[in-house]
């Protein structure tokens, strides 16, 4: 007869199972979305080409690169297929688990690849021009340099790598911002939960082979807006930096997972910086409440961007979506104090710098500090 504590047990082992499962499946669902883009692209591509084969003659006579253009994008997008497929045939370093290996053929437990997944995967070719490209340069500069100079300035560096000072860069994307306040002698671990950005974090931070050595159309999608035709498949080299250029004495890390449940341990870290995160959250609440918990006593949460709520008109989500001036009073009621503050910082995100349409944010910035006494 099975006792009690032995049910228990088989229950929990029963719940661990079920977990692995799926995440095993939701990783097989994002590398077989991956191994699907050149597909779900070229489909795109075809029904440019079907609506241009519709013109009457005089029309198609006036339009005579329109062909060639496509002809154009086909070939970009299958040089990024290139850069995925070594993307995907690197992260089967990230799981050992033999269901990864034929993920090319399509299975019943993968659900089939959603517009949602690819636009992720668009999200994430933009997201390399914005990290790892000479281009994304001025782009990272206006959000992710004030961010590290203030790093600087609340924690100056320790020249002697023996107390380094522990920073969390929650979602991390493709780990820039983290690399980069890696590289300056901060022990920093970048926090991220989106598998498809995992997936490409891991390949550029430990798989690539040199600087400026993968060739990458990030715009190819955009079919609106464009000055020129060749904007539409402008090539740019990714990475600009060696990505194996850190400190010999260097800590630098990613953590995969959900911030609120991967962070657990009080009074840990010296700085948290985030940089167009905390609206991210179905409760951002939550999100300042860990921070807080999380941080050490005299420790600094460095923010800068946006309050976009991303699930704010996410049908079947939910979100809370105040104000900043609400905001700021919470930041207050649970104890911070404000050390530091702009709400006009002007940025962009995956922006490209081509495009007839431009979205740019005036952001929040601003430095808190929780209290070497806790007065909550």
């Amino acid at each position: 007869m099975a006792t009690t504590t032995d049910r228990k047990t088989n229950e929990k082992t029963s719940s661990i199972e079920d977990e692995e499962a799926l995440e095993r499946e939701h990783f097989l669902r994002i590398l077989y979305a991956y191994k699907n883009y050149r597909i779900y692209a070229m489909e795109r591509v075809n029904r440019s080409e079907k609506s241009f084969n519709k013109l009457p003659d005089k029309h198609k006579k006036l339009l005579p690169a329109y062909l060639p253009t496509l002809s154009k994008v086909r070939s970009a997008i299958d040089t990024n297929y290139e850069l995925i497929l070594r993307i995907t045939n690197s992260s089967d370093q990230m799981f050992v688990n033999k269901d990864m290996e034929n993920v090319s053929d399509p299975r019943k437990k993968v659900k089939a690849v959603t517009s949602h997944d690819m636009e992720k995967i668009y999200t994430t070719l933009k997201q390399f021009a914005r990290d790892w490209s000479s281009e994304g340069k001025h782009e990272r500069d206006s959000c992710y340099k004030p961010i590290i100079d203030e790093v600087i300035a609340r924690l100056p560096i320790n020249e002697s790598f023996q107390e380094q000072k522990k920073v969390l860069v929650p979602g991390a994307g493709l780990g820039r911002l983290a690399f980069e306040i890696a590289r300056l002698g901060y022990e920093c671990q970048g926090n991220e939960f989106s598998m498809i950005m995992l997936i490409a974090a891991n390949f550029i931070l430990n798989r690539s082979a040199g600087i400026n050595v993968y060739t990458l159309h990030p715009w190819v999608h955009q079919y609106i807006n464009n000055k020129c035709s060749e904007d539409q498949v402008k090539a740019i080299q990714i990475p600009d930096i060696s990505t194996q250029n850190l400190p010999v004495n260097a800590n630098f890390s990613m953590a995969a997972g959900d911030f609120l449940e991967v962070y657990t341990e009080p009074d840990y870290w010296d700085c948290i910086a985030t940089c167009y995160f905390i609206d991210t959250a179905h409760n951002i609440l939550e999100y300042l409440e860990k921070i807080y918990e999380i941080l050490k006593p005299g420790g600094y949460w460095i923010n800068l961007g946006p309050l976009l709520y991303h699930f704010a008109d996410m049908h079947g989500e939910e979100s809370i979506e105040i104000s900043y001036s609400e905001l700021r009073r919470v930041i207050l009621e649970l104890g911070f104090t404000i050390l530091n503050e702009k709400t006009d910082v002007s940025s962009t995100y995956t922006q490209n710098p081509r495009s007839m349409l431009q979205y740019r944010y005036d952001c929040v910035f601003f430095t808190c500090q929780k209290p070497f006494v806790d007065t909550s």
